[in-house]
């Protein structure tokens, strides 16, 4: 594929639609808000028009100056409108091809290319990342098959003997699975909140007063119209983040290629992962409040790689629900590195006032302001002491850590149940906080961080033992004298 190509076509419809998505909340403030019945809106007419043209015309330039080859064992792009780009990408360097197929992608038979180097995890395509936007499966194939070709060279030249690839099947998602997974998320807030964001953007041409008026009348004539109606919109924001989940997580499979974790999800969207076994940072197995007392669980990996723009690479979805129980089966003939059957020490019970003082004080300033404002139904808001000393009490259960065989296991709960594996050698940085009051209750705060994309990510557990914090801290200043000695 030495001859320059450019992208299909679609490419340049891709992206125009990137580029009006962007300009969405600015686009709307200009036609909707400055739109005041004056004699401006032939203006704020054709001035929308004018930008919609010229980002279509972008769109077409940019495809039409994007080309890509392979040349001398590399990569070779080249880009930009005004000014021209020139972007190398050696084979040896480049870590994983991810692949994607959108709606435009799959109605012509096109993919979409990702290209992970080993230097990723910047801001976009000149920093570490090369996207091309739609090419034909067949050159996405030979891309693949070039990078393979280079792949048992290296092979070759370092006298390994594995002559054939081994790939083997780690997990494959049921349609039971992929319900409950769907069931059971937090889509819903997510689907309410949008449409009601959406929704009040236009209220210059909704009468919401005169609405609000007519359903005041039906609110008087009883509860029931008010909770008929409260419950069927639940009802219905659940039923979309239903549907878009099992859209977005259909057919979701993990396989192990040779020394990489292959997944494959996606109904509408299809879209391929690839992430070197060498690049895993941490493991982390989360529970939210549904799944857990079911005994459901779901397991991410922290990778090297990804972006600031696509967190999505970084942190990836390997098991998105199974039975907790089932996890270490799954995942340790796999990841050999990590083992998942720890025993976890707790925070002392001297850390519980503390968990649940800090819960008080977050809820404190609401029910003060309920009672002072909404006498005598305020007073109920009091409740909200006994809730949050449950929930300060989950927090404190939930908080512990580990050392095993050289891995670090820290277990925490914001509102979901987290407990993070990481290797020794992949942690970036420990550290031990004490505040005044920790101080005289001799306890600590622990934190880890492993690389993550362009930032971090790891553990955080607040009001350990100051003694465990301490035995932690130098079983990882003791690796890193070690590194320094070497």
């Amino acid at each position: 594929m030495s001859e320059s190509k450019r992208l299909h076509p679609v490419a340049a419809v891709v992206n125009a639609l990137r580029q009006l998505k962007e300009m969405i909340i600015p686009f709307l403030i200009f036609v909707v808000f400055g739109s005041r019945g004056t004699n401006w809106d032939l203006f704020y007419l054709f001035g929308s028009i004018g930008v919609v043209v010229l980002v279509l015309v972008y769109g077409v330039l940019a495809w039409y100056r994007f080309t890509y080859r392979i040349e001398q064992g590399e990569l070779r792009i080249e880009y930009g409108v005004i000014v021209r780009k020139k972007r190398y990408i050696p084979f040896d360097r480049i870590q994983s091809l991810d692949l994607s197929e959108g709606i435009l992608q799959r109605l012509f038979g096109l993919v979409k290319v990702k290209v992970e180097t080993a230097g990723s995890g910047g801001m976009g395509l000149q920093d570490g990342e090369a996207v091309l936007t739609a090419i034909s499966k067949q050159d996405a194939k030979e891309i693949h098959e070039y990078l393979v070709s280079i792949k048992k060279k290296e092979v070759l030249e370092e006298d390994l003997n594995e002559q054939e690839i081994k790939e083997d099947l780690l997990y494959k998602m049921s349609p039971g699975e992929l319900l409950l997974l769907a069931s059971t998320s937090g889509g819903v807030g997510v689907v309410i909140s949008a449409v009601m964001a959406f929704v009040f953007q236009f209220e210059e041409f909704i009468p919401y007063e005169q609405i609000f008026d007519g359903v005041e009348h039906f609110v008087q004539s009883g509860v029931i119209f008010v909770s008929i109606v409260v419950f069927i919109g639940f009802l219905l924001a659940w039923l979309i983040a239903l549907l878009g989940t099992m859209l977005k997580y259909a057919h979701f499979t993990v396989r192990r290629v040779d020394q990489d974790l292959v997944i494959t999800r996606g109904l509408l969207e299809k879209r391929q992962f690839t992430i070197p076994l060498k690049r895993i940072q941490a493991v982390r197995i989360s529970e939210n409040l549904i799944r857990q007392p079911l005994g459901f669980a779901s397991a991410y990996v922290e990778s090297a790689g990804g972006s600031a723009l696509d967190q999505e690479s970084s942190k990836v979805i390997i098991l998105p629900i199974v039975k907790k129980s089932k996890i270490p089966g799954l995942l340790e003939p796999h990841l050999t590195d990590y083992h998942f059957r720890v025993d976890v020490s707790p925070a002392p019970a001297r850390a519980y006032r503390r968990y649940l003082l800090r819960g008080w004080l977050f809820v404190l300033p609401v029910i003060i302001a309920a009672i002072w404002f909404l006498r005598p139904w305020g007073y109920s808001a009091l409740v909200l002491l006994a809730i949050s000393a449950l929930w300060s009490y989950l927090v404190y259960k939930d908080a512990g850590w580990s050392l095993d065989q050289g891995m670090l296991t820290l277990r925490y709960r914001n509102i979901v149940k987290n407990t993070v594996y990481m290797r020794k050698n992949k942690v970036q940085s420990f550290s031990v906080k004490e505040g005044l009051f920790q101080r005289k209750k001799k306890l600590a705060t622990v934190e880890a961080i492993v690389k993550s994309g362009h930032g971090g990510a790891g553990g955080k557990v607040v009001d350990l033992e100051k003694q465990h914090a301490g035995l932690i801290y130098q079983w990882y200043s003791h690796e890193e004298k070690g590194k320094s000695a070497e």
